[in-house]
């Protein structure tokens, strides 16, 4: 392992143990809407089966990869949905690895023919934990590669988490909000030290409306605009951006930052911009994005951020029909 991935990935584990952490996200995050709210469970046609792959900052050693994968099916008898959701973090050359599984449900109230609320929970069980077989460090180098002594006192760490959200939406518009981490769960790695999650609040909506005029209202083009804000601990961060759906392609733009806000450095808190292209079919959604790093760290030392979504969903006639008209009309990506 070179010098390099040696700072780095001391950097990433002296932050794993002394500070308060932030979730992972993803730019696609309504091709992941399970992780970013529970009440979106349950709002496809029927079953849905999703999955996600991010790799943040790949040019730098020891960065951050993140799995997510997710099913969902709505209940029409007892107008409910339920969702199971598993998602993996690596960071520090893969050492710092977090993995949760949780279970999720949500109830759809009927406010009037097309307009539906739906409140929801989250339960899941998380293990956080440090690889020490994936490094190296300089008192194994000396000892003849015997146990470091930064592995002494620290062990890995499991926890439950509960989360709740709750969503409206029409046909032609959506709003969410979500507050994961309610109960603020310990993930220290050290027995009697507290290192408390702090809570995630997202608040997040759109809206999506058909182009008219010319050759648009026979091609049934549409574009969808929308918003993602989150605040967790010390940190905020706003999504804005807008996809153009031409079946069966579509293109989004985003921007990822705070313009009038700027971080302790003095410098503008900007994060990334978002290239999306995404390929959707009656039952299939594939989505891939890239991130171009406007902060300090720019693209050319970061590497940016790759990303890429799938989504397949299935359903019975009748459960076709009745989706026409209970179906979140919200971005595909």
């Amino acid at each position: 392992m070179k010098l390099s991935q040696h700072i780095a990935t001391l950097c990433f584990l002296a932050l794993a143990f002394t500070a308060s952490s932030q979730d992972g996200h993803f730019t696609q995050f309504y091709a992941a809407p399970t992780y970013l709210n529970p009440a979106f469970a349950g709002t496809s046609v029927e079953s849905r089966l999703s999955a996600n792959y991010r790799n943040q900052w790949p040019a730098i050693p020891g960065a951050f990869v993140t799995y997510n994968f997710a099913y969902d099916r709505y209940l029409p008898r007892i107008h409910s949905g339920i969702g199971i959701i598993a998602t993996h973090d690596k960071a520090g050359a893969g050492a710092l690895r977090s993995s949760s599984v949780g279970a999720q449900y949500s109830y759809e109230v009927a406010i009037r023919r097309d307009v539906f609320f739906l409140p929801a929970l989250q339960m899941s069980y998380t293990n956080h934990s440090v690889n020490f077989s994936d490094l190296v460090f300089g008192d194994q180098l000396i000892r003849d590669g015997a146990e470091t002594s930064l592995e002494a006192g620290i062990e890995p760490v499991n926890y439950l988490d509960f989360s709740s959200g709750a969503l409206v939406f029409s046909p032609s518009y959506w709003a969410g909000v979500s507050i994961h981490h309610m109960n603020q769960p310990n993930q220290s790695f050290y027995p009697g030290h507290i290192a408390r999650i702090p809570r995630k609040i997202s608040a997040h909506g759109g809206y999506r409306f058909k182009m008219k005029g010319g050759a648009y209202s026979k091609s049934k083009s549409y574009v969808v605009t929308a918003a993602n804000y989150k605040h967790q601990g010390d940190f905020d961060q706003l999504d804005l951006g807008a996809y153009y759906e031409l079946n069966p392609l579509t293109l989004g733009l985003w921007y990822r930052g705070l313009l009038l806000k700027s971080n302790d450095y003095g410098y503008i808190n900007q994060d990334a911009l978002s290239l999306i292209v995404g390929f959707q079919s009656e039952q299939v959604k594939i989505g891939y994005s890239f991130d171009v790093t406007l902060s300090q760290l720019n693209v050319g030392f970061s590497g940016g951020a790759h990303e890429i979504s799938f989504s397949y969903e299935w359903a019975g006639k009748q459960s076709r029909r009745m989706a026409r008209k209970r179906i979140v009309p919200c971005a595909k990506f």
